[in-house]
């Protein structure tokens, strides 16, 4: 019997068990202080619509509890008058948002095609066997440590990071470490569980990853600076760059270009 068909069921009965099944079903929301629902609102007046700043908001309690929990869902719908299946819907859709508690470094190795032919799965599995415990290697979305201490880490592999011309490539709070070897991937791990936060290759300083979910939310608090990181590597930019040096440039768009008819729907 579902919970809403017991409340039934005993309001039929007894009050006294009605109200007491109602308590149990509401979800505790009391970790988000007044604070977090401040920045909630500040989210919400930037869109026309309210639930359109479900995404963001997403984000927000992500970097309170360093995962979206029933409690952050709870907050989500009753902010934006949403129900809990209208928030669970989008947090299960996207990969970014975690339903189990995260370290306090998130790191996403890439595993896709060209990363994983430049040495990508072996860097992962490198990283695996570095984070598990009893012989068994550290798994998908699984945790080193307890889940927000410092020295923690939680692992994934990346079905793309969208650096293709800098394969092999991770991320840690989703900053770019590039040309990456086994080797390389490892010594960072080692010195993110050593308290160190070695400097991305491009982006932002590194922070921890409640700290990025913040900043995803579009709350910097005195970090504003990080938006000044350099964000394109010279391998990026080396087509432009030829192009200038020839002085190659793209055929501009006519004052009155033809479209072709667009097809009658049936």
């Amino acid at each position: 019997m579902s919970t809403s068909e017991e409340v039934l069921a005993a309001s039929v009965l007894d009050p006294a068990e009605t109200e007491r099944l109602a308590n149990e079903s509401v979800v505790d929301t009391s970790v988000f202080g007044e604070d977090v629902v401040a920045r909630a609102r500040a989210i919400i007046a930037r869109y026309p619509q309210p639930r359109s700043s479900l995404l963001p908001m997403l984000h927000l309690v992500q970097s309170v509890q360093g995962h979206v929990s029933q409690a952050g869902i709870a907050f989500c719908a009753a902010q934006l008058d949403l129900t809990a299946a209208e928030v669970s819907a989008v947090a299960t859709f996207y990969t970014m948002y975690k339903r189990r508690p995260c370290g306090e470094h998130l790191v996403s190795i890439c595993t896709n095609t060209l990363c994983a032919a430049l040495g990508g799965d072996e860097i992962y599995r490198t990283v695996r066997e570095h984070l598990g415990s009893d012989g068994k290697p550290l798994g998908h979305e699984e945790t080193s440590g307890e889940p927000g201490a410092p020295g923690s880490i939680t692992l994934e592999h990346a079905e793309c990071l969208a650096a293709c011309d800098l394969g092999p490539v991770l991320q840690v709070n989703y900053e770019f470490y590039d040309n990456q070897t086994p080797e390389k991937a490892l010594e960072l791990v080692k010195a993110l569980q050593a308290g160190e936060r070695p400097a991305p290759t491009r982006g932002a300083p590194l922070t921890d990853f409640r700290q990025a979910e913040l900043q995803l939310a579009g709350f910097f608090e005195g970090r504003e600076a990080d938006l000044d990181g350099p964000s394109a590597a010279p391998e990026t930019l080396r087509g432009a760059s030829i192009a200038a040096d020839r002085g190659w440039t793209a055929p501009s768009m006519p004052d009155e270009a033809e479209f072709p008819p667009v097809p009658e729907k049936k």
